[in-house]
């Protein structure tokens, strides 16, 4: 399992319930595509938090890199319903970070570290 950890500022006029909405049925259709295991979005609690922390947390579970190359490759298709969905939430926003994390160890290194 890889993890697309996704740190997000919304736009100052940008509803947060219209954000979550669009994240939604954009989340939704890639789930409903079959290019991604499955997906959180979460905001910050009370503004606890640094000041380098991000309002909202979205997080984007995939089996696999095989998994997270074909919904790349949903994103490149020339389909008035992808652009639709993905312009609908990035209209929102207005700063994001990005990571792409793996549970640790993961299986391949624990077996290599096993056989030490």
């Amino acid at each position: 399992m890889n993890l697309y950890h996704c740190s997000i500022d919304l736009k100052h006029e940008a509803k947060a319930l219209a954000f979550a909405a669009a994240v939604d049925h954009w989340m939704g259709y890639l789930q409903g595509r079959g290019v991604i295991r499955a997906w959180r979005l979460m905001r910050r609690k009370l503004n606890l938090a640094a000041d380098s922390c991000r309002d909202f947390l979205l997080e984007i579970e995939f089996d696999d890199m095989t998994q997270l190359d074909r919904a790349f490759r949903v994103l490149g298709e020339h389909d008035e319903e992808v652009e639709r969905l993905y312009g609908a939430v990035s209209a929102l926003v207005a700063r994001t970070e990005f990571g792409l994390y793996r549970p640790f160890p993961d299986p391949e290194r624990a077996e290599r570290m096993a056989l030490l």
